[in-house]
């Protein structure tokens, strides 16, 4: 199928259209912490309503950009906003908390064809190397907007209209992403999707959470065999899911694993201090999302001096520093629970930080590290074990809550942020 040439001019609001999508995508995955302690229910049943959507967004990643090569960008872009939307509204109606973690599994899916697809529309949209990376700078700057944003906004749509308030809004953002994002060239292909694969990641990680969560010795025996049939099963293969030269690398699987600790550190905070301040100090949701902001602002402007380190010293040293501010913050909450807000305060700011340096130059470090003709799939790949850490990190550190305060918790995630701090040291150069 031949694909009509575009200039790269003139598409601001097309853009704009594959970027609320993709801001819409991150969105969720942050703005319905405040929201968790008006929801009920047990602590497990909270942290599957947060997980159920990392479980199958994370899962679901890895193969969103073979169904993108396949059936077209736009065709799956669209289908992928257009379920998301009608989800959103589904869930916002969902009965009881069953009900809201089944909808939160499809919303994971739908998110994942989100994802590749918009960055194949870019592509599309900027054939010119300067203009496409210009727009994948703002593309990723949603990022930070989005998760700063998150917190306070779901405490503002709480106080306005209940938690079904946070999935309302998801609608009309939806609405206009599709309305934006129209008449952008991309082509069909004949990639194979392994959906085998995609049933094994997905159950996978399903398993391992059930097993961290409720603590069932069934469901961590069950994770294994899967995993150990997983991986026979890849190096079989020869159109591997993960493919192992890609892994062989010592750089991209260290940054891979590093990517994983971040998310796990970042979703497991949102989750634990949520309910530290509004179920232990009986902050509201608004006050809540407002307490964040020492964590969630520095993401929305710091990555600009990360990429400016970066071009001129490579991304070792930012990695380096962000892994320890966020070991320090991690430390420092688990040295000082329950902390005054000052020093709480003090500590999400040091993760805030360490976020932004450390995740930025880590993509820039995993893909330029990546062989010849593999960059996409280690960015898709590290997205995918992003997400894996974030739904492990919930679980752990959730768990970690019923221990002694959020203490215990943060000494798990200073323990990770360590490791990986050492492993980067040792590695990279």
């Amino acid at each position: 199928m031949t694909i009509s040439k575009t200039t790269g001019r003139g598409h601001t609001g097309r853009l704009l259209g594959v970027s609320l999508a993709y801001f819409l995508v991150l969105l969720d995955t942050t703005v319905l912490t405040v929201a968790l302690p008006s929801l009920g229910g047990s602590l497990a049943a909270r942290q599957w309503v947060v997980n159920g959507y990392t479980v199958a967004f994370a899962a679901f990643l890895l193969g969103g950009g073979a169904l993108a090569d396949r059936f077209g960008a736009l065709r799956v872009f669209r289908s992928g906003v257009a379920g998301f939307g009608l989800l959103s509204l589904l869930s916002a109606a969902a009965p009881n908390l069953t009900v809201l973690v089944v909808l939160r599994l499809l919303l994971g899916v739908a998110g994942a064809a989100c994802l590749p697809s918009s960055l194949a529309l870019i592509g599309a949209l900027y054939p010119e190397p300067a203009r496409r990376a210009k727009a994948l700078g703002a593309w990723a700057a949603i990022t930070g907007v989005a998760l700063a944003a998150g917190p306070l906004a779901g405490g503002a749509l709480v106080a306005l209209g209940g938690w079904r308030a946070v999935f309302l809004v998801n609608v009309p953002l939806a609405a206009a992403g599709l309305a934006l994002a129209r008449g952008i060239p991309s082509a069909e292909g004949e990639r194979a999707l392994d959906w085998p694969a995609q049933f094994a990641v997905c159950l996978f990680l399903g398993l391992l959470t059930d097993a961290i969560i409720d603590r069932r010795i069934v469901s961590a025996v069950a994770a294994a065999v899967v995993f150990a049939v997983f991986v026979i099963r890849e190096r079989r293969s020869r159109t591997a899911t993960v493919p192992p030269e890609l892994i062989r690398v010592p750089g991209v699987a260290t940054g891979l694993a590093s990517g994983a600790a971040i998310n796990f550190v970042l979703s497991g905070t949102l989750f634990v201090v949520t309910l530290a301040l509004q179920d232990g100090r009986h902050l509201t949701a608004v006050q809540t999302g407002l307490a964040f902001l020492p964590l969630t602002l520095p993401t929305a402007f710091n990555p600009l001096i990360t990429s400016r380190i970066v071009a001129a010293r490579g991304p070792r040293l930012p990695v380096l520093c962000g892994l320890l501010l966020l070991t320090a913050g991690a430390g420092l909450l688990a040295a000082t629970a329950p902390a005054p807000y000052p020093v709480l305060a003090l500590g999400l700011a040091l993760l805030g930080f360490g976020v932004s340096f450390s995740l930025p130059a880590l993509v820039t470090a995993v893909v330029s590290g990546a062989p010849d003709g593999y960059a996409g799939t280690a960015g898709g790949l590290l997205n995918a074990v992003r997400q894996m850490g974030a739904t492990v990190g919930v679980a752990v550190m959730g768990t970690g809550i019923g221990a002694g305060g959020y203490g215990p918790a943060f000494v798990t995630a200073a323990a990770v942020c360590g490791a990986a701090t050492l492993a980067c040291a040792a590695v990279m150069r």
